[in-house]
């Protein structure tokens, strides 16, 4: 005889994470096979979620991460225990530090046996080492809290300023069963995860007022107002106040790059000399120079030590955290933006005169001497004809991802002053860390969700960090057309060994055929070394949307050391 019990229907932790993930419309998951989840990568791919397997958990993660920035749920990574988890954990704590919403889901050990110390398979307290690494840290011990577990972990990835979060599941937490229908009631659809935050009236006329008095104000726009996807509200706002607006590199795309009032050919000149500086979601960090030191305000400007900030942020501590801010604005970029463009008015005065003319006789000297550089053909490509190219195909292909990564001055640097963006959220690169190896990751990931051509420009040195992922990528079929500055060393080919018995520690195999790479796993490689063989194989990937490799041959003496982070390379500042 059969209890009532006995006889109803069964579920168990497998099918209660995939039914949570996909009662919050989560339908992706990145993530590296092996013990305990190899099973539940099965299930969810015949559950009908789409499930990207990478050879790296690091890889993985990152994908994860920028899938976040673009959609604006959280990117899902699943990883197995202790050395998976913490090659996923960088990719983590990255997500944190660039505020992506992400959340990362590792099998564990079981508790008991963690706890006493007792030698378990892949034994290690993955929470606790988590915990300083991410926004939040949740562990799921029994089935019936799963739905809580993954209802928090959501939350708490995209409210307030978005983050990495870590979710901790022991094994034997998949094999749980209990009752279909219970499993069913415990699951939670996530109601308003990332609610609007409105900025306070008076905060609002304090910016205001501050912007109307300003000689020589500037907006900056950080990744924080491209991640808001308020575009049509920042567009309006910068129009409307005829501010010249500089964006940050992953901001570039909100508005056009060739808008009449970016002032990023401009860039350190207006830094210097603006007096009033809005900042949209951007971080007075290092890319800024932390707002104070030559970069601002310098001696002899007009600004010197007499600039002001209004700082637009979600988070009340980011502001006074370098220099003082005058007016912070605390909201979501959405609202506060929205609020910006009603307290405005209709009488709204541009700007001086004087400031933007100034601004735009800069602006004409810079891209006219960039356009004189640009057109030059070296006997031997450099970043710059070789980037030319690459700046003609996006503009050609507005709507394509640019993923890029390299060192400071050479393939990112470069690339983020000359190739010029059109529409918003499609420059994915290092962001705040300035980390390399997010490149594969990125790309697999912008291909991956949005369908779209990913044009990924990688320095040698960059994409040895995810290489391997070219495998991922033809093995989903996707439109990926790598382009990677081959100048035979990390900065450039050309350093030397004073001992002479061995490589110099930034030189690489001259003239590596990384083509090849890709061609082993089906997908085209070219070699090209000159422009016109780099726009023959960047016209025939778009056009195939096959997965493609360019082993774009560099002089080797391109590139620099440091670049703009020179003061952070004493070696490299000493030269100097």
């Amino acid at each position: 005889m059969t209890t009532d019990t006995q006889d109803r229907e069964q579920t168990d932790g497998f099918h209660l994470v995939i039914d949570a993930l996909k009662l919050n419309d989560i339908d992706t998951i990145f993530a590296l096979p092996g013990i305990p989840i190899t099973d539940f990568l099965r299930i969810s791919q015949a559950e009908g979620m789409k499930v990207i397997s990478f050879r790296h958990e690091q890889h993985a993660g990152n994908a994860a991460a920028a899938a976040g920035f673009i959609t604006g749920k959280p990117g899902i990574c699943f990883t197995v225990s202790a050395p998976g988890f913490l090659n996923g954990l960088t990719a983590l704590a990255n997500a944190t530090t660039n505020c992506f919403p992400m959340i990362l889901v590792s099998g564990s050990s079981e508790r008991e046996i963690v706890d006493l110390q007792q030698g378990d398979y892949e034994e290690m307290d993955q929470l606790a080492i988590a915990k300083p690494l991410c926004k939040a840290a949740f562990r799921v011990l029994h089935a019936e809290d799963i739905g809580v577990g993954i209802a928090r972990a959501i939350r708490a990835a995209v409210s307030g300023r978005p983050g990495g979060v870590y979710l901790d599941l022991p094994a034997k937490l998949f094999a749980q069963s209990m009752d279909k229908e219970a499993g069913r009631k415990s699951l939670i659809k996530v109601v308003d995860p990332a609610p609007k935050q409105i900025p306070a009236p008076d905060a609002v006329k304090r910016a205001v007022d501050l912007l109307k008095s300003a000689k020589r104000p500037l907006v900056i726009l950080g990744k924080g107002a491209a991640y808001a996807q308020a575009d049509a509200d920042i567009k309006a706002f910068v129009e409307k106040s005829g501010i010249p607006y500089l964006p940050m590199s992953m901001a570039k795309g909100l508005l056009p790059d060739n808008h009449n009032q970016s002032a990023s050919a401009a860039r350190s000149y207006v830094l210097a000399e603006a007096d009033v500086v809005m900042l949209v979601g951007a971080r007075l960090n290092w890319l800024l120079s932390h707002g104070k030191g030559k970069t601002w305000g310098a001696e002899g400007s007009k600004s010197a030590g007499k600039q002001q900030f209004i700082q637009v942020d979600i988070s009340p501590t980011e502001a006074d955290s370098n220099v003082a801010i005058a007016a912070p604005v605390i909201g979501d970029i959405g609202s506060c933006i929205s609020a910006f463009n009603q307290a405005m008015g209709s009488g709204w005065a541009k700007p001086p005169a004087d400031w933007t003319g100034a601004i735009a006789e800069r602006k004409d000297k810079n891209l006219t001497k960039m356009a004189e550089t640009l057109a030059k053909n070296p006997p031997v490509m450099n970043f710059h004809s070789a980037l030319n190219v690459i700046r003609n195909t996006v503009k050609e292909n507005p709507k394509a991802y640019l993923v890029n990564e390299g060192a400071n001055a050479n393939a990112l640097d470069f690339t983020r002053s000359i190739v010029d963006m059109y529409e918003p959220r499609r420059r994915l690169d290092v962001g705040t860390w300035g980390i390399m190896g997010i490149g594969m990751g990125f790309a697999v990931a912008a291909a991956a969700v949005t369908g779209e051509q990913v044009i990924a420009v990688e320095g040698d040195s960059a994409f040895g960090f995810s290489g391997m992922e070219v495998e991922t990528i033809c093995r989903y079929d996707l439109p990926v057309c790598i382009v990677v500055m081959n100048n035979n060393g990390i900065y450039k080919g050309t350093d030397v060994n004073p001992r002479g018995d061995a490589m110099a520690p930034t030189q690489f195999v001259k003239n590596a055929r990384y083509d090849m790479m890709m061609q082993a796993f089906g997908g085209v490689g070219v070699v090209a070394k000159n422009p016109e063989e780099l726009k023959k194989a960047l016209d025939e990937a778009v056009a195939s949307r096959k997965p493609t490799l360019i082993n774009a041959m560099i002089d080797e003496s391109a590139g620099t050391e440091s670049g703009r982070i020179t003061s952070l390379n004493p070696a490299a500042a000493k030269k100097k």
